[in-house]
């Protein structure tokens, strides 16, 4: 890598030329598996680094073999933040139950992982920085596909062409709009919306969550390990998506303060923590669901894609079985119009199924009514006097391919 984050990686002729823009989690692993195909990529990232730190996020399931697949699982196992437990409160602070982490959240009998989102990029950035071009500080401005390649105007002014354009650039695509329409039209609304941002650990929480609720209402401070600082979760019921605030952030904390006004337990302190908070992170709970994931030579992947939101916990792990899936499939077809074809035939139904999770309770944390909300607690609370019960998966499972050798 030189000083300004450019790899000295050089594009060797005959080699297939892919840009992927987005650092994050889809997009270093679909570099990674693309690279070991033979291909020539260049990742650029809007943000002028990689970001670090980030709120904990799941690796379930299926993504567990693709990072042993990649060589990186024994170390996101030494960053497994191992919760221990959660505890949930009443509307006064009051206990209602306090679970071992496993009992209340399912999972893959002690093969899953949680780890902080900066944790994962890391170690994925790792295995690609000396094989991989980054441009980090730099977006894609336009797309041209009217050529043999797609042409493409970056926002720093720098004009190259491409065999391949993947956007892997999160729920909010920039990627997707120009080439398949706007957002609206492929997000589904859960009716919820979220704040997260981090704030002192004066509690002297140790990997566990205390998640505090009204119906319609949450609130969570979550330990990550025994550090000095607690990730802060305010969340709640919106029936219809709050457009104004999305795109301001002097709205999104006015909406969670009077969302949360009069509300118990740590709350107005969590709030007026909020109003200060230098790494608040607002959305709402949604899905991208498309009819298709490709236009021509520019295919998406992870949250561009198929989001699963939140809720289903299944964000991190879509974006990684997605990534090896994609790759694979470029691997096995030179004619990439074959390639996005049997990537979507292999992915599509693992995808419906996660997403499917919301449908099938993964919100139960959020009741919206009373009435739920005491059906969660006696639930919680029948969970505590039987310990030993097996706790459903809280995923699907797809057998992944052995990765196509080189066409």
């Amino acid at each position: 890598m030189t000083a300004n984050g450019l790899s000295t990686a050089v594009s060797t002729p005959g080699k297939r030329s892919v840009l992927i823009s987005g650092a994050s989690i889809a997009g270093p692993a679909l570099a990674y598996w693309l690279h070991r195909s033979g291909c020539a990529v260049t990742v650029v990232e809007k943000a002028g680094a990689l970001r670090d730190g980030g709120y904990p996020i799941d690796i379930r399931g299926t993504a567990i073999e693709v990072v042993r697949r990649m060589g990186i699982l024994p170390r996101l196992r030494d960053a497994h933040i191992d919760t221990r437990r959660y505890t949930f409160l009443n509307a006064d602070g009051g206990e209602v139950a306090s679970l071992n982490a496993h009992a209340a959240a399912g999972g893959g009998g002690g093969q899953d992982l949680e780890v902080r989102r900066g944790d994962l990029a890391a170690a994925l950035y790792g295995k690609v920085r000396d094989d991989v071009e980054f441009l980090f500080g730099d977006s894609i401005d336009t797309l041209d596909q009217s050529g043999p390649g797609v042409d493409v105007t970056f926002h720093s002014g720098q004009r190259r062409t491409f065999d391949l354009v993947v956007g892997a650039d999160g729920m909010h695509s920039p990627t997707r709009e120009p080439l398949f329409g706007p957002e609206e039209r492929f997000h589904r609304y859960l009716g919820y919306c979220f704040a997260i941002f981090t704030v002192p650990n004066t509690f002297g929480l140790s990997h566990e969550l205390m998640l505090w609720n009204t119906p319609g209402k949450a609130a969570a401070l979550y330990a990550a390990g025994g550090n000095a600082e607690l990730h802060a979760f305010l969340t709640f019921h919106q029936p219809e998506p709050p457009f104004t605030a999305l795109r301001n952030p002097d709205a999104q904390r006015d909406l969670v303060a009077t969302v949360f006004a009069g509300a118990g337990w740590e709350v107005p302190g969590m709030v007026d923590a909020m109003r200060d908070a230098d790494d608040l992170f607002f959305d709402t709970a949604g899905q991208i669901r498309m009819p298709h994931w490709s236009s021509g030579r520019v295919a998406l992947v992870g949250d561009a894609a198929y989001a699963p939101s939140f809720l289903t916990g299944q964000g991190s792990s879509l974006a990684l079985v997605g990534a090896y899936m994609l790759a694979n499939a470029l691997a096995a077809h030179r004619d990439h119009t074959a390639a996005f074809a049997a990537y979507e035939r292999g992915v599509r139904e693992f995808v419906a199924l996660n997403q499917a999770l919301v449908d099938n309770g993964a919100a139960t944390l959020f009741p919206t009514t009373a009435r739920a909300l005491e059906q969660r607690d006696t639930m919680l609370r029948g969970l505590v006097t039987m310990p030993s019960a097996t706790a459903r998966p809280a995923h699907s499972a797809l057998a992944l391919p052995a990765f196509a050798p080189l066409p």
